[in-house]
C-alpha cells in the first residue's frame, strides 16, 4: 500500500525537459549527470527547475502551487548516481534555513553525508511557520501551506528531477520536530524514518500552545491564523502526542538534552553560534531553559508512545543545551535508523 502511494505521487509529475543537467563548476568545467532532467511540472501546478550546479551541490527552485511562491531547495547529490538513490530531507529549525542557523553552517552533518549513497534535500524557507498548513494568511508570514509542500509537492518533484528510489527519511531540530512528526502521521510511509532532536511535539495543551505562540510570535506571526483561537479543534487534530497512533510503523529516533551545561557549553567550542562569554552565556541560560522545556515535552511523548506500545528510540541526555553541538552528535547517533528506512548501509 505504501509503495503504491509513492508511485501515485510520482505519477502526478510530468518531466518537462528530459535533457541531462549541465552546470558550471568553480573552474568553469561542465558537471554532467546531476539529474535526469532540469525541469519537472506536476499536474497540481507545482514545478521545479534546477537553477545552479556546483559540483554535487544542486540548487532547485520549486514553485509551490499551494502557496503561490517559489522555494529554494538545496540538494547534495551522492557521489555515485549511476543507480537510483533515496532522499534524506534535512530540515532546519525555526529560521527555516533563511538565516545562518542551519545544518550546513553550524555542523559537519552535510560533510558526514557526502560519502553516503543518498540525496540530501535541504529546503530554505518557512521561518516561524511550523511547516504546517495555516487556515488563514498571516499579515507577517504570508500564505503557509508547508504541509502540502512537504507531502504532495516537494517529494514528487525531487523524485522526478533526480530519479530517486522513492524511499525517504526526514530529520529536524527544534521547532520543526513538531512538523516532521505531523508529516509522518498525515502520510504514513512517505518518510520511512524520522529523527527529531530537541523539539516539543505537544501543541494542544495550554503549555504546548504557549510554546507555539512564543515561536510564531518571535517571527511576528499570529498563531491563531494557523489553527485558530485556543480551544479550536484544529489544535488537537494537529497534536502529534494526541495523535501518536499515526506514528505506528514509522522508525523513530527522538533525542533531547535536559538544559544543564555539558560538553559543548564552554568557551572555544566550535559550535558556539556567537563567540565569547556573551555567546556562551546566551547558550547556557537561554539554550538551557529551552532545552529543559523540550526535555519535558519529549518525556511526555515517550510516555504516550509507551502507552500505545509504539517502538521508538529515545536518547534523553543528562546534560546539554538547545544548541548545535548536541544536534550534530544526535544526528550521527540517529544515522543508522535513518539509513535503515532508506534501505542503505549505515
Amino acid at each position: 500500500m505504501r509503495c503504491r502511494g509513492a508511485v501515485s505521487a510520482l505519477a502526478a509529475v510530468l518531466v518537462a525537459v528530459g535533457s541531462t543537467v549541465m552546470g558550471t563548476g568553480a573552474a568553469g568545467a561542465k558537471e554532467p549527470g546531476v539529474a535526469a532532467a532540469n525541469r519537472a511540472v506536476a499536474i497540481d501546478g507545482s514545478r521545479a527547475e534546477v537553477i545552479a550546479v556546483q559540483g554535487r551541490q544542486v540548487t532547485v527552485r520549486i514553485h509551490s502551487a499551494a502557496m503561490g511562491r517559489d522555494v529554494e531547495v538545496k540538494v547534495q547529490r551522492p557521489a555515485d548516481t549511476s543507480v537510483p538513490r533515496p532522499a534524506l530531507y534535512l530540515v532546519n529549525g525555526a529560521g527555516g534555513g533563511e538565516d545562518t542557523a542551519t545544518w550546513e553552517e553550524n555542523t559537519d552533518v552535510v560533510d558526514f553525508l557526502a560519502d553516503k549513497p543518498v540525496n540530501v534535500v535541504m529546503p530554505v524557507g518557512g521561518a516561524w511557520s511550523y511547516y504546517t498548513d495555516w487556515r488563514a494568511p498571516d499579515p507577517m508570514l504570508g500564505v503557509n501551506k508547508w504541509r502540502t509542500f512537504f507531502l504532495d509537492e516537494l517529494p514528487a518533484l525531487v523524485d522526478a528531477l533526480f530519479a530517486t528510489t522513492g524511499r525517504n527519511a526526514i530529520a529536524a531540530n527544534s521547532m520543526t520536530v513538531t512538523s516532521i512528526l505531523q508529516l509522518a502521521i498525515a502520510k504514513p510511509g512517505l518518510y520511512r524514518s524520522v529523527a527529531a532532536y530537541s523539539g516539543c511535539a505537544q501543541i494542544s495543551d495550554p503549555i504546548g500552545r504557549q510554546f507555539v505562540n512564543l515561536v510564531v510570535g518571535t517571527g511576528g506571526g499570529d498563531a491563531s491564523n494557523m489553527y485558530g483561537p485556543p480551544g479550536d479543534p484544529a489544535w488537537v487534530a494537529n497534536d502529534p502526542v494526541v495523535n501518536a497512533e499515526g506514528l505506528r510503523g514509522t522508525r523513530l529516533y527522538i533525542s533531547t538534552g535536559n538544559g544543564l551545561p555539558g560538553e559543548h557549553d564552554r568557551l572555544g567550542d566550535p559550535h558556539l553560534v556567537t563567540w565569547g562569554p556573551v555567546g556562551l552565556a546566551n547558550q547556557v541560560v537561554v539554550g538551557g531553559v529551552i532545552e529543559a522545556a523540550t526535555n519535558w515535552c519529549t518525556k511526555n511523548l515517550q510516555d504516550r508512545l509507551i502507552e500505545l506500545d509504539i517502538p521508538a528510540t529515545f536518547d534523553l541526555s543528562t546534560q546539554g543545551t538547545h544548541s548545535w553541538g548536541y544536534w550534530q552528535k544526535a544526528f550521527k547517533n540517529s544515522w543508522p535508523l535513518l539509513a535503515e528506512g532508506l534501505a542503505i548501509p549505515a
